[in-house]
């Protein structure tokens, strides 16, 4: 027979003791931001309520604060050591973050994304976060816990399979990116629709002619900057062309400002932080190749308030630094006009809004035989990201091969990996829903602090 999901060592809190829990994590990490922007923490905390997934996305910090108290094993846990508890992680990785990119080589390649939670810790909190992701997309397809298991253990035998031939050696052929010429199923239609955006047709979304020159279109979330917010915010940007990458530079006229707007409507992750776009010349006079750039101040990751080792904190500038520096070294040939700045003492991420970004879309993958084939392609993503981020991505906090590094951990215990997965995917999905109801309770009932 199947292995079945173990149960829970613990008696979960009760729901009063849990509900002031979730009420003191979400203080620590929102309580600044909220305060500052209540109308974008009720959108936000609306969105995380309508579903126990859309909570899930939302409550890193109560994730690693869960981690952090023992939970599950979070610290010093199984395949943990002085190498494999300390590499560069995503940080929030579950189903949903994943999509389509084009790299600076101009290939449409199909990987992780959103790189703000990203920071150094053991490798296993990434696995972790997203078996339990999915756990709770299986959930809402009423998908048996059986079929839940077998899904977990699809993504950590892909995951498996792809550390230990990139720890032997294995050239780009036989272990390779998933682009147009590789991908199938659900992740090859994500990258044909993507094929299909251009650069015109985002501009013509977001800007329009006038005076024979292209500036930003007013409503639709752009908010028109008074003169000394503008001039901020464009001193920021001369800044910020300082941390791009020689090889990546263009003509000085390509990084000419048109235009410059704040932008309202950020996402779950984003609520409360000031974002700008600018449209720049691009690299020729044709209006059809100018480009829009977003400037975003960068967050504090859930994940750095649990890791306590200074050196990793003091590696980096500020958080626009450390967002960046994560994604150059986890993502391979990662977005040219990625780079970071300061803006009123704030660290700031700044990188291309690009038409060529598609995320994988869940709500029509209801196959369990296309959805088994995703997540194995998501593993494999996932062990290519932790294996790009070591000694050979020219950063200098993790100075050892993590794909060696991790081949090594789980070799000493090969059959017990997939079973830690799968047993922490049901327990904390079962944690994961239970707080949904209680957070929601808590929302509805005027018991969040500032709204």
């Amino acid at each position: 027979m199947p292995a079945q999901p173990a149960q829970p060592a613990h008696q979960p809190a009760p729901v009063a003791e849990r509900g002031e829990r979730i009420l003191e994590v979400f203080g620590t990490a929102f309580g600044e931001l909220l305060a500052a922007d209540p109308a974008a923490f009720r959108v936000k905390f609306r969105k995380m309520a309508a579903s126990a997934f859309a909570f899930y996305r939302g409550s890193a910090a109560l994730f690693y604060a869960d981690l952090d108290a023992g939970r599950d094993g979070g610290h010093g846990g199984p395949y943990l050591d002085a190498r494999t508890g300390r590499v560069w992680i995503h940080g929030d990785l579950h189903a949903e973050n994943f999509g389509t990119y084009m790299d600076a080589n101009g290939r449409l390649t199909f990987n992780v994304n959103d790189f703000d939670e990203a920071f150094v810790g053991p490798f296993t909190w990434d696995l972790k976060r997203f078996a339990a992701s999915v756990a709770l997309i299986g959930y809402t397809k009423a998908l048996s816990d059986e079929q839940i298991s077998g899904l977990v253990r699809i993504y950590a035998a892909a995951y498996r399979e792809r550390i230990r031939a990139l720890a032997a050696g294995a050239k780009d052929d036989e272990t390779p990116s998933l682009t147009l010429d590789t991908a199938s199923g659900p992740v090859l239609g994500a990258l044909r629709s993507a094929r299909t955006h251009t650069r015109f047709g985002l501009l013509d979304g977001m800007t329009e002619i006038r005076d024979w020159e292209r500036r930003f279109r007013t409503g639709g979330g752009a908010v028109e900057l008074e003169h000394a917010a503008r001039e901020k915010v464009l001193g920021a940007f001369d800044r910020y062309l300082a941390t791009l990458p020689d090889t990546t530079r263009l003509r000085t006229h390509a990084y000419r400002v048109k235009d410059v707007v704040g932008r309202r409507g950020i996402g779950i992750g984003s609520a409360g932080l000031p974002s700008y776009n600018l449209l720049l010349e691009g690299h020729s006079d044709a209006l059809e190749n100018d480009l829009v750039i977003y400037l975003k101040q960068a967050q504090t990751p859930a994940v750095s308030r649990h890791v306590t080792d200074p050196a990793i904190a003091g590696y980096f500038r500020h958080e626009g630094h450390r967002t960046v520096i994560s994604q150059r070294a986890l993502q391979a040939h990662a977005d040219p006009w990625l780079g970071w700045t300061e803006l009123d003492g704030a660290g700031q991420l700044v990188a291309e809004v690009s038409p060529y970004a598609v995320d994988l879309d869940w709500t029509d993958l209801d196959d369990p035989a296309r959805i088994a084939e995703v997540v194995g392609d998501l593993g494999r993503a996932t062990a290519a990201m932790h294996a790009a981020a070591d000694d050979e991505s020219g950063h200098s906090l993790v100075p050892f091969s993590t794909e060696h590094a991790i081949d090594a951990a789980i070799a000493g215990d090969e059959e017990g990996f997939p079973l830690m997965l799968v047993d922490f995917a049901h327990a904390y999905g079962r944690t994961a829903r239970r707080d949904h109801q209680i957070f929601v309770d808590l929302f509805r009932n005027g018991r969040v602090p500032g709204l």
